[in-house]
């Protein structure tokens, strides 16, 4: 019978494609007027952060550390990769939220599914004055040479649209993207660092995490899950599908409490908790653990097997990346 065989969750921050040296530079960004939220969702100044930051937070910023980090975060990078390939997947549910790339104040869903038959990642376009660490850190979500198209599951992409509108999710979706940036970084992340040489079709779910007012609320993330999990069980042709959450955990502000908060539910299945998670914590790049919510409830069924966390913070002020990776089974 068809059903949701893995479950993924990984963090897909530019940190991760830079090494410690790059950390200070990340900082400069958030120290020079990176629009800033506490954890609570207010609006904040780096100064502010710093003022008020736990002086351990210089601790962890000494080079070694910021370092062993990078590493232990490619190693994990690695373990998600295998995992994927190991599954002999026929298909996989990408769950990603979109910055801009191609959804915007113009038309911004709150959860949309494409349903292309393919799905393009560009080359990565900067300004030539683009600094070369930036540079590195985005090259991660994008083709290096010219233009490739990912295949999709459209066939089961559609039927999930079907099934979600039977079961009261009103969904946007598209067969095309709109913009020539390509299919965006989440689910490039995906593509060029987790799938690697398994090429495994998709079907791509970008959920509106970032932009207010009209983010889906925890609840529904996790419900959304669960009604993906019986819409690839009533599905036809893809007995063994996965389902990977892209993104998160805190940033740009980083909050151990609300990512370890994150981490034990998914260990413990506990989707009270997950759906529980006051909205205005998940803001900025938080915002992103939606998807994960996302995933977890799609794969409650299964075991939560792994997981590795690591901090990595790059300034005093408490900026950084909370790092996850999870794998469920």
């Amino acid at each position: 019978m068809p059903d949701i065989v893995l479950g993924l969750g990984t963090s897909h921050s530019p940190m991760l494609n830079s090494p410690a040296e790059d950390y200070p530079k990340h900082a400069e960004i958030d120290a020079k007027g990176r629009r800033l939220l506490d954890k609570f969702g207010r609006p904040t100044t780096y100064g502010d952060l710093l003022a008020n930051a736990h002086p351990a937070i210089k601790d962890e910023l000494k080079f070694e550390l910021m370092q062993e980090r990078v590493e232990k975060c490619n190693a994990s990078i690695q373990r998600i990769a295998r995992e994927l390939a190991d599954a002999k997947l026929d298909a996989l549910v990408v769950i990603g939220d979109d910055q801009n790339e191609q959804y915007a104040e113009d038309n911004m869903p709150a959860i949309l599914i494409y349903t292309g038959e393919t799905i393009a990642n560009n080359p990565l376009h900067m300004d030539e004055d683009a600094p070369e660490f930036w540079r590195r850190a985005r090259s991660q979500y994008h083709e290096e040479g010219g233009v490739r198209e990912y295949p999709v599951a459209s066939k089961l992409a559609l039927h999930m649209v079907d099934h979600l509108m039977d079961q009261g999710f009103d969904i946007s979706h598209s067969k095309r993207l709109g913009k020539d940036t390509g299919e965006g970084h989440a689910f490039g992340f995906v593509h060029r660092r987790i799938m690697q040489d398994s090429v495994i079709p998709i079907v791509p779910v970008a959920i509106n995490t970032y932009c207010a007012p009209n983010q889906p609320r925890p609840r529904r993330c996790y419900q959304l899950g669960q009604e993906i999990r019986k819409a690839v069980r009533s599905a036809t042709g893809y007995e063994r599908v996965g389902i990977v959450g892209s993104g998160g955990l805190s940033h740009f502000y980083l909050d151990e409490e609300l990512d370890r908060r994150v981490l034990d539910a998914c260990r413990n299945n506990d989707g009270e908790s997950l759906s529980t998670i006051p909205p205005a914590q998940l803001n900025s790049g938080a915002s992103e653990i939606r998807n994960w919510i996302t995933a977890a409830g799609a794969s409650e069924h299964l075991d939560n097997q792994w997981q590795e966390y690591y901090p990595c913070y790059r300034s005093a002020a408490g900026t950084g990346c909370g790092a996850g990776f999870a794998v469920w089974r």
